[in-house]
């Protein structure tokens, strides 16, 4: 088949024997900035830091939750090089399945696609979730009006349907005005605290150590009150919810096909989302222990009711009570950015599996693009089908939006792009030193060890999260819900594996498009 993928409206070239056109996302429509923009967002700064690192501190390595941060960064760091590297010489929308299927080969790359558009269509539901609670609650506290989360959450799904309609454009014009807001009142926060001489406890450097990030919390606190408490956590659990911060950076390569000059500012935007995320978390985690003291907030950490103060207290001392009200705003934008951009990824896998024609049909249907703006409309309406099915079952259920549906939600898609992502890093190593492509790229460090690196600790992420998933659930462990996480992770990967083998039995044509449809200058078969 030929590589080349028409503009919306164009004659076109041809797929396969069927002679249907292979339709292309709108070209150089979203620049570097714009790029980074939607992968940061789906990173949601500000819910990452008031939402894991209060569980990291009170339950996995205390004070030194900005060391399992240090951790994270430099794992995903060895990850992004290799992923980089390939994204060099592979543009696709199906970034992950592009990858894994030129990687790893097309029925493993299949199974890693199905695993991939099933995880990002169930992110937007879950964050959906806490958008929904975090406005109930803002709501409540400021304006004393109780409106219902799920009016919350039908408008959230409406405005990223829309916003999927048109432009990338618009939507990473959005997510960038979410965005700075959310990074510019963590900043104030933690600038705050360094410029006002730290905390009631000292600078703890000991949190900056990245071996530190192995230790356990034991042993006792004082609390602000004058209380003793004794405390008890895994670093396991400090250190998968520092991973679970950055679910979502690897989106950025995703927009290759919609950016200018992908194979320079795609490289550069996963490795500047990585590092740039990675030493602001580390930052912004340090001063709210050093903001709060240590011991203070370990011991606030332990009662859900007050572990938002390790943020809240430090904002409210050095910045007063409207900076504690914007940041209960900017949690629940900064989600609803973060479910916006996991939308855009959603639709985007679903329209890169649709134009391939798996299922016959798909191509002219959810392959397709709009005739002017470019923008994967009907992929965007079918994912906005599911996540409102997903929000509502939920509704109906009487679960808990945060609980429930965000923390459920969440930990299915976690389960799913993790294997994916130990994947891709696997992927890169084979691409290019078993397959021997590109030897001019290939480097015994960006494509081999740093990949292998990255991939063993996506795995050791893999068994973090095995081991403590009970304890990320929640009140929800008991819910038949999380039960069937792992089931669900495993029937959809070995779906896409199952379909690739037919494919490849009884639709030769059909199964050799498989991850194959990039853009003509990525020179890729």
């Amino acid at each position: 088949m030929s590589d080349i993928i028409d503009p919306p409206a164009a004659a076109g070239a041809q797929a396969g024997s069927a002679g249907d056109t292979v339709q292309r996302l709108k070209p150089n429509a979203v620049g570097l900035i714009g790029v980074l923009f939607m992968a940061v967002a789906t990173a949601a700064p500000i819910t990452a830091m008031v939402g894991n690192v209060p569980i990291a501190v009170g339950f996995g390595n205390g004070a030194y939750a900005p060391a399992g941060y240090f951790v994270a960064t430099i794992v995903l760091t060895l990850f992004a090089i290799g992923y980089a590297a390939m994204s060099k010489h592979i543009t696709a929308t199906g970034a992950f399945y592009g990858y894994i299927s030129h990687g790893l080969g097309r029925i493993v790359g299949l199974g890693a696609g199905f695993l991939t558009t099933m995880a990002y269509m169930v992110f937007e539901a879950s964050l959906i979730g806490i958008f929904a609670f975090f406005a109930n609650d803002t709501f409540n506290s400021l304006f004393h009006v109780n409106i219902s989360w799920i009016v919350f959450a039908i408008g959230m799904l409406v405005v990223n349907l829309v916003l999927t309609y048109f432009d990338i454009n618009l939507a990473a014009k959005v997510l960038g005005v979410f965005l700075i807001t959310e990074i510019v009142m963590l900043a104030l926060m933690a600038l705050s605290v360094l410029f006002t001489g730290g905390g009631p406890q000292g600078w703890s450097w000991g949190s900056l150590n990245p071996l530190n990030g192995f230790a356990s919390l034991s042993g006792s606190v004082t609390g602000p009150d004058g209380k003793v408490l004794a405390v008890a956590g895994s670093a396991g659990i400090g250190l998968f919810f520092a991973f679970w911060s950055w679910v979502g950076f690897e989106s950025s390569a995703m927009y290759g096909e919609e950016s200018k000059n992908p194979k320079k500012i795609i490289p550069i935007a996963v490795i500047s989302s990585v590092v740039g995320i990675g030493l602001f978390y580390i930052f912004i985690s340090w001063m709210a222990i050093v903001g709060t003291g240590p011991q203070n907030a370990i011991a606030l950490a332990q009662d859900s009711s007050t572990a938002g103060d390790i943020f809240f207290g430090p904002v409210q001392r050095n910045l007063g009570t409207w900076a504690v009200d914007m940041f209960k705003i900017l949690l629940m934008t900064g989600s609803f950015a973060c479910g916006m951009a996991f939308h855009n990824c959603a639709a985007r896998y679903i329209y890169a599996l649709g134009r391939e024609n798996v299922i016959p049909g798909m191509r002219k249907t959810l392959g397709a693009t709009h005739p002017v703006h470019g923008s994967p409309h009907i992929a965007g309406l079918a994912q906005t089908i599911f996540a409102t099915v997903v929000v509502l079952f939920f509704a109906f259920t009487g679960r808990d939006p945060y609980t429930g549906l965000y923390g459920l939600m969440a930990l299915l898609g976690t389960t799913a792009i993790l294997i994916v992502q130990a994947l891709a890093a696997f992927a890169v190593i084979a691409y290019f030193h078993v397959g021997k492509h590109h030897p001019e790229t290939a480097h015994w460090f960006r494509t081999f060890l740093a990949p292998l690196l990255g991939g063993i600790g996506m795995l050791y992420v893999i068994y973090l999260l095995g081991k403590n998933a009970s304890f990320a659930a929640g009140s929800a462990a008991t819910d038949w819900v999380f039960t069937i996480i792992p089931y669900v992770v495993g029937i959809t990967g070995l779906s896409g594996v199952l379909l690739a083998l037919y494919l490849k039995a009884k639709s030769p044509q059909r199964y050799s498009e498989l991850g194959r449809i990039v853009l003509e200058e990525a020179h890729e078969r």
